[in-house]
């Protein structure tokens, strides 16, 4: 198929466009959130596309990934309805468990959500929807351990603070100094906790992956998001991992592979013994990678991915499928 897609979510896009389709990504001058592009990742299936030469491209299947899309990729394409799933990234943040989705009781596309939490929080009415959950690209069993410290990956952390849990990583702090690396992690110093809490910066990839393998522990301390990519990618590296048991977290993550509570202290604990213990976080950290392989490997998420479009495709031609009239006479 020839798909449609805008860099939107790095991590999500990494494993999404790893498929055995031709992906259309929006590219302009200016790389902005219109047309980014590639972003100068080694994307080989990846079309890079001009908004204005949309309308006469051959697309077969449209990826949505922010309700605003919906407003003009028809125009984009000249008016042309093409199948279209819409992929909810996040869990509602208001009147929850009301959350009334934007795109509810509509029959012109499906949703796709990236957690059962989120299906099950969303009101999604009558609209078709699914799950896929997430897959990443295996970063291989990196894990060292040998720097006493913890790490994590957050974005935004004092602007978005207790959302992500940004309020509770001093608690960790007080057991080892915890890096954390992001956009927008430059602002920690602002919080006032010195060498104990330092924000690393945005950080590609495979450095980061690198960098984060020689720390002791995962901290992941989200109160309230979609199950985070970098999460995932530390369980495959072999990092023992320490999450608030949120969202769709315990899905996931099996206590063996670290710890998982809604109790910060029990976590606190646990992080001591980690780092006091370096096998035993070696040991928890096989049982992550584990867990990881067997819910979130690309090779699932393609799997399932390439369902879910088969079927949009087919539901789209059945449902715009003309019957003949029939001829005169006939006794059909």
């Amino acid at each position: 198929m020839r798909i449609l897609v805008w860099h939107v979510h790095g991590g999500w896009m990494d494993a999404f466009v790893r498929g055995s389709h031709e992906y259309l990504v929006p590219t302009t001058p200016a790389r902005d959130g219109w047309g980014l592009g590639t972003g100068g990742r080694d994307w080989p299936n990846v079309v890079e596309i001009a908004p204005e030469d949309l309308a006469a491209a051959d697309v077969d299947l449209v990826v949505l990934q922010r309700t605003e899309e919906a407003g003009v990729v028809t125009e984009m394409l000249g008016g042309r309805q093409v199948p279209t799933v819409f992929v909810e990234h996040n869990a509602p943040r208001v009147d929850v468990p009301g959350s009334v989705h934007p795109f509810r009781d509509r029959d012109d596309l499906t949703i796709a959500h990236v957690t059962h939490w989120n299906a099950l929080m969303w009101d999604c009415g009558s609209t078709r929807t699914t799950v896929v959950e997430h897959g990443v690209v295996d970063p291989g069993l990196l894990y060292s351990g040998r720097l006493e410290r913890f790490g994590a990956v957050i974005n935004e952390p004092v602007r978005r603070n207790r959302v992500v849990g940004t309020d509770l990583l001093p608690r960790f702090a007080e057991v080892a100094p915890v890096d954390v690396f992001g956009m927008g992690t430059e602002h920690l110093v602002e919080l006032g906790h010195g060498d104990r809490l330092v924000g690393l910066g945005d950080v590609k990839p495979d450095p980061m992956h690198a960098a984060l393998a020689e720390r002791r522990a995962y901290l992941h301390p989200n109160r309230w998001t979609s199950l985070g990519l970098s999460l995932i990618e530390a369980m495959h590296m072999a990092m023992p991992v320490l999450v608030l048991a949120t969202t769709d977290a315990p899905r996931t993550v099996p206590a063996e592979a670290g710890a998982i509570s809604t109790d910060v202290a029990e976590l606190t604990r646990a992080s001591r013994l980690l780092l006091d213990d370096p096998d035993e976080a070696r040991r928890r950290g096989a049982v992550a990678r584990e867990a990881a392989l067997a819910r979130h490997s690309l090779a699932r998420f393609l799997r399932d991915w390439d369902e879910l479009l088969d079927d949009t495709v087919t539901r789209h031609h059945r449902a715009n499928r003309t019957t003949r009239p029939a001829l005169e006479g006939s006794t059909r």
